[in-house]
């Protein structure tokens, strides 16, 4: 019976932590202070646009790029495309002086996100004079489908910004460009495009409201984490991360961007959260590509679980960061451990279901809540011609939505255990099915 009764509590403790990091995300966003502007023009911008068959968004991205931010230069890394994002390029670069093309060739290429980005970083150090202040030199990371805020370089100036010159890094908000597609997928039928238009609407309220709340909570424990998309970093600080680790981005993560930002504060930087501004992606509205994207994440999270040690005992880091970087380390392992406990509750149901059954109810009204309530946030801030209902709805979807993380930690772990480290890009919407590999090694 002991046993039975620590199985059906043992969650509580789980949902206690899961409530304590909720309610102070939704407090720090609520709470957030408006982010003031600085001078984009004391600084000199490098855009770096990481590309892998990507023909089918890459002259957009470049054209918003040039056109939104005229005095910032673009570099493209392309990771040895079989299309011709390549040749696109190239042929921008011929009439733009500011667009640059950084080849990368087999076998050399498609070894990871993190290797085409320090190639990148390799070839901007070789054009700037040997006595540019790096200090000022401010390199960002856009997908290739990535559309920046035109607002976005004058609010990551700021003083709370790269205003300050002890901040390394700035990681501006995400937004899902095509949530209000009315047929994201225009070749299916009515009730496939009602689910993918909600499906992408939880990702944007994932990212405008709850992720954004989580970083503005990091803020204030000093752990804030970086992005793959709308990522800015001081060039001096990646040198410094360069000196320690050989390299900026490390070879063979697949988290590499938070890994960045493990690495920068443990070097001495701060990493600061502009949730004023944004960069905008294209929602998945496939739940497999999006289940492929979230392993490939879960997985990384897995790997950064090596620097607990070292951020443990960083004089970098506070105490409140620490528990914050923990917590988030432990995030996978929690879901696996849930999904272990619910079969166990099941199995043991039989048993204590009579007993225990209010705790159950209970457990589910706190675990449901905190979804729901992003609901009414996210309609006011992102949507507000929607109505209450459909706020609360959405809320409910959220809910729904987050048990695909028991399914993307079950499956990293899998796939860690089995060895298998590698991956591939995930397809942009608009790109044929017939370009080469795109999801995870089975």
């Amino acid at each position: 019976m002991l046993d039975s009764l620590f199985i059906f509590l043992f969650p509580f403790l789980l949902l206690a932590c899961f409530l304590l990091y909720w309610a102070g995300a939704r407090h720090a966003y609520m709470n957030r202070p408006e982010v003031e502007s600085g001078d984009a023009g004391s600084l000199d911008w490098h855009f770096f646009v990481p590309c892998r068959d990507e023909e089918a968004v890459v002259g957009a991205t470049v054209a918003q790029l040039r056109g939104d931010f005229p005095a910032a230069h673009v570099w493209v890394i392309d990771d040895d495309s079989d299309d011709r994002t390549g040749v696109i390029v190239a042929a921008l670069a011929e009439d733009d002086r500011r667009v640059h093309l950084v080849r990368r060739v087999r076998p050399e290429a498609r070894t990871g996100k993190g290797d085409a980005l320090n190639a990148a970083y390799d070839q901007l150090g070789e054009y700037l004079a040997r006595d540019a202040d790096r200090d000022r030199v401010v390199v960002c990371v856009v997908d290739a489908d990535g559309r920046l805020d035109p607002r976005a370089l004058e609010l990551v100036s700021g003083p709370t910004a790269f205003g300050d010159p002890e901040v390394g890094g700035v990681q501006v908000s995400v937004r899902m460009r095509n949530v209000d597609d009315p047929r994201p997928l225009p070749e299916r039928g009515r009730f496939a495009n009602a689910f993918a238009r909600l499906l992408v609407r939880v990702q944007d309220m994932e990212f405008a409201v709850s992720n954004a709340g989580m970083q503005l909570l990091r803020g204030r424990t000093g752990s804030v984490g970086l992005g793959g998309n709308g990522q800015f970093t001081r060039l001096s600080a990646l040198d410094r991360i360069a000196d320690a680790e050989r390299r900026p981005w490390q070879r063979g993560a697949l988290l590499e961007d938070y890994e960045l930002g493990l690495h920068m504060i443990l070097a001495g930087f701060r990493i600061t959260h502009v949730a004023d501004t944004w960069v905008s992606q294209e929602g998945l509205p496939h739940a497999r590509r999006l289940l492929t994207q979230r392993t490939r994440w879960a997985q990384g999270n897995f790997q950064c679980v090596r620097y607990a040690p070292r951020i443990v005992s960083s004089r970098h880091y506070s105490g409140r960061g620490v528990l914050e970087t923990l917590y988030t380390f432990c995030q996978p392992v929690a879901h696996l451990l849930t999904l272990a406990l619910g079969v166990a509750m099941l199995v043991l149901g039989g048993v204590g279901s009579l007993v225990l059954w209010p705790l159950t109810l209970v457990l589910a009204a706190l675990a449901i809540g905190p979804f729901v309530l992003w609901g009414p946030v996210y309609r006011r801030d992102h949507a507000p011609e929607a109505s209450r209902l459909t706020a609360v709805l959405w809320g409910v979807a959220l809910w729904l939505y987050a048990y695909h993380l028991f399914v993307v930690s079950a499956r990293a772990f899998v796939r860690m255990a089995r060895g298998r480290n590698g991956w591939a890009k995930t397809r942009r919407n608009a790109e044929p099915v017939t370009t080469g590999p795109v999801a995870l090694e089975a």
